[in-house]
């Protein structure tokens, strides 16, 4: 933190999924931390299984969705120290992704931007960038076009 009593260290959300996306996204806001002075929040979100049928099923599924989460987590933070010697925050939440997005957006007021790589297939942008992208949270939101190379995202970070 800066010495300053008003200054605020710039918080970047990214949402670490299976997408290869993320990984553009996490780039970006690994190098643009590293170079604002800023830190990087990691979020996974353990999906809920999508039946109930038997209790004893379903906590055994919500436990391997929320050690996939953990998984994929210690790798991005893996990935953001490798790329901008910094440890991010971790965080795992139960739910839809687009829920769990809210719901932090909400809690952590320190979050100053989420940033989010945008599909470059034919299937669209992705569902976290068109909900997000309509201005439904209260940060701003850095949208990096997702078949960015690695040095261009490091150029532009």
């Amino acid at each position: 933190m800066s010495s300053s009593a008003g200054a605020r260290v710039r918080k970047f959300l990214v949402v670490v999924d299976t997408t290869s996306e993320c990984k553009v996204a996490l780039r970006y806001a690994a190098r643009r931390a590293q170079h604002t002075g800023g830190r990087v929040t990691l979020l996974a979100a353990a999906a809920p299984p999508d039946f109930q049928q038997w209790r004893g099923v379903e906590e055994i599924m919500e436990d391997e969705a929320h050690a996939e989460a953990e998984a994929r987590l210690h790798a991005a933070a893996g990935t953001v120290n490798a790329l901008a010697g910094l440890l991010p925050e971790l965080i795992i939440l139960q739910g839809r992704v687009t829920d769990c997005v809210s719901q932090l957006l909400k809690e952590d007021k320190d979050i100053s931007i989420l940033v989010l790589a945008a599909g470059a297939g034919k299937e669209g942008p992705g569902p976290l960038v068109t909900m997000f992208a309509a201005g439904v949270q209260a940060v701003p939101v850095t949208i990096v076009p997702g078949n960015l190379t690695e040095a261009a995202i490091d150029s532009i970070a």
